[in-house]
């Protein structure tokens, strides 16, 4: 069998052959920010198989944007954006793998990564350049897997190849380049706990607690606690996906691993499936998770067979009740309600 890594190279160069085509298309465009489809938020989607963010209409099952263009409520790609274009996008922009959307001094800013290379913090609905790097562009040795902004407005990265969580200080300016370091192996999710004011990594084996000091022009991380995560199978690693927090239950997180989804009490420091729904949403491989706190809805994805990566599918999955949404030719690694908090 291929490696990931070996897959990865050579996606990258058939992606590099398609740029064109990709970057054709708008960079940020606005279809609206209200939410529509009744009481349903839209969809956030890392979108692989065409290299761009996508919000989707909640209120369509099936999205075809080729044939529907309006579907697509925004949509976010590097490529061809002379604002991006010192990270070399057509090399770093591989596989996003986050987006998030988060609110920092009340405007809403869309956070992601892509495996080689590429961060941004990309202001919504312009796609604007908050602040942005490339980490060893045009490779997967670091993979940079999630990110999250703090309130000073610097900027985390998780990178799980890398094995590390670096801290920048994008205050400093769209292009800062000054950072803080821990090591944790296979970094992949990160989240700011504003009630705590800590910020908190998830990686291969634990749940990693960081506090953050020194000026915002000068960040430190100091690691003050590790949990380990539950064992889905004895003598295989736990690993720790992503880290979201849970919708209107401050003091929760989200946690997917590779066997099941818990949520992380952080007062009990206990990972639980006392959860609604739990015998549905908690499965194998589930890449993202989180829950609307008006309606109740929980949206995952998990990989399905047959597509161009096995790591890729085309089914968004809604719990609470059960259903589902479809993109055609799609090749989706996360989603995300688009709620920003």
């Amino acid at each position: 069998m291929p490696s990931r890594r070996g897959l990865l190279l050579g996606a990258a160069a058939m992606g590099a052959a398609a740029v064109g085509a990709v970057a054709a298309l708008p960079v940020a465009r606005a279809y609206g920010a209200d939410g529509g489809g009744g009481g349903t938020p839209p969809v956030l989607l890392t979108e692989q198989a065409s290299r761009r963010l996508l919000v989707l209409d909640p209120g369509k099952r099936v999205w075809d944007p080729a044939a529907d263009p309006s579907v697509v409520r925004w949509q976010f790609s590097p490529l061809g954006d002379p604002r991006y274009r010192d990270l070399a996008p057509d090399v770093s922009w591989v596989y996003p793998s986050e987006s998030k959307v988060r609110l920092h001094r009340k405007r809403p800013y869309v956070l992601t990564t892509a495996s080689f290379g590429f961060v941004a913090v990309v202001a919504y609905p312009s796609g604007a350049r908050y602040w942005a790097t490339a980490i060893g562009p045009g490779d997967d040795l670091f993979n940079p897997h999630s990110a999250e902004i703090l309130p000073d407005g610097n900027v985390a990265v998780a990178c799980s190849t890398g094995a590390l969580v670096r801290l920048y200080a994008a205050s400093r300016g769209p292009r800062a380049t000054r950072f803080a370091e821990a090591t944790l192996k296979g970094a992949h999710g990160l989240h700011w706990d504003r009630t705590r004011g800590v910020l908190w990594a998830l990686g291969d084996d634990e749940l990693v607690k960081y506090e953050v000091s020194g000026t915002a022009a000068r960040p430190a991380l100091r690691q003050t606690s590790a949990v380990a995560l539950p064992v889905g199978t004895p003598g295989r690693t736990p690993g720790g996906h992503d880290l979201f927090p849970v919708a209107g239950r401050p003091g929760r997180l989200w946690v997917t691993t590779n066997a099941a989804v818990f949520q992380y009490d952080t007062a009990r420091r206990d990972f639980v499936r006392d959860f609604a729904g739990a015998e549905l949403i908690s499965r194998k491989s589930v890449k993202c998770v989180g829950d609307d706190p008006r309606t109740g809805q929980v949206v995952t994805a998990v990989p399905e067979s047959g597509l161009g990566e096995t790591w890729w599918t085309t089914t968004v999955s809604v719990h609470r009740p059960e259903s589902s949404y479809r993109l055609i030719d799609g090749g989706i690694y996360k989603a995300r309600w688009w709620l920003p908090v």
